[in-house]
């Protein structure tokens, strides 16, 4: 019996690199949509199959999508512009989907943002992504929405990491907040299960604590992973939108991006971003890392990578 094939968009973005690896070790044959010679620091031993070109070209999306048992859309923005993020989260999410053949499935790589498009761009253009395949594709698109992902290979995380290895004092925001977390590896390992187990719907990611984690435990666990024990300072929501306002203003003066936006700190101090059972894969593999192991690994990789 011959392998299967998985078709990946956004392989050698952060999460991208890890499920090609997963699909990989699983037994499927597994190609990628780059616009460049791709290389990976996780895929030695593989030889994914590349198609050059980008959501931009048709003809590209077409030999990609050619013969694919499961088309994982990966791609995707996580900031910049309103319009840019339409362009490459909505556009390009309806640009691939209608590329699917007719006999295979797809798996749309959200967030869980997406739940809340109210709150930024990003979320916004996340579920706007959502509703494109929907309606080309139907019941044959599966939405996949991961949680805040970390692990190794990735750069937002390392922001906390780094704050959390030199400042004596972390910030804590709202103590009734909480926010879903999964390891790469295994939202990998889960979008994989997704894929032959041929489920459908809307899906959301977790791992062992689908409820969530509080800000303290958050920070505290960051920096027990580091070896430290800095002090933990409650910041009030309006410090952040002050914050925001004013490096805006800094931003515009500079003729530069602002480092964070106001749908960023909207999405921060939302409170619930929790998984609810309704939103859980009930059959998904059970995780490999807990919060402490998964960050001591990621911490791990960044030091041999002279990241942190």
């Amino acid at each position: 019996m011959s392998q299967p094939l998985a078709a990946v968009t956004g392989a050698t973005g952060f999460l991208g690199q890890h499920i090609v690896r997963a699909f990989a070790e699983a037994g499927w044959n597994v190609r990628i949509l780059a616009r460049r010679d791709p290389s990976s620091p996780f895929w030695t031993g593989l030889t994914p199959q590349v198609i050059a070109g980008s959501l931009n070209d048709d003809g590209a999306l077409a030999r990609l999508c050619d013969g694919a048992d499961v088309v994982v859309h990966a791609a995707g923005l996580i900031g910049g512009r309103a319009q840019d993020l339409e362009h490459v989260n909505v556009e390009g999410s309806r640009r691939v989907a209608a590329a699917v053949a007719p006999a295979a499935r797809f798996l749309q790589i959200s967030s869980l943002a997406a739940r809340e498009p109210h709150l930024s761009s990003y979320a916004a253009s996340k579920r706007a992504g959502e509703d494109a395949v929907r309606a080309l594709l139907g019941d044959r698109a599966v939405i996949v929405r991961p949680p805040a992902v970390y692990g190794p290979g990735d750069r937002e995380t390392l922001r906390l990491f780094a704050l959390a290895a030199s400042s004596p004092v972390l910030p804590v925001l709202d103590p009734s907040a909480r926010m879903a977390l999964i390891h790469a590896q295994d939202a990998a390992a889960q979008v994989v299960s997704i894929a032959q187990e041929g489920k459908m719907g809307s899906i959301t990611l977790s791992d062992a604590r689908p409820e969530g984690y509080g800000w303290r435990e958050l920070m505290q666990t960051a920096s027990s992973a580091l070896g430290r024990r800095p002090h933990l300072v409650h910041m009030p929501a309006a410090a952040l939108y002050a914050g925001v306002i004013i490096g805006g203003f800094g931003a515009r003066w500079r003729k530069r991006n602002s480092a964070i936006t106001l749908g960023k700190v909207r999405e921060l101090t939302h409170v619930d971003w929790g998984v609810r059972p309704s939103e859980q894969a009930v059959s998904a593999p059970a995780p490999q890392f807990d919060l402490l192991s998964g960050f001591l690994q990621t911490i791990a990789w960044y030091r041999t990578q002279d990241w942190l």
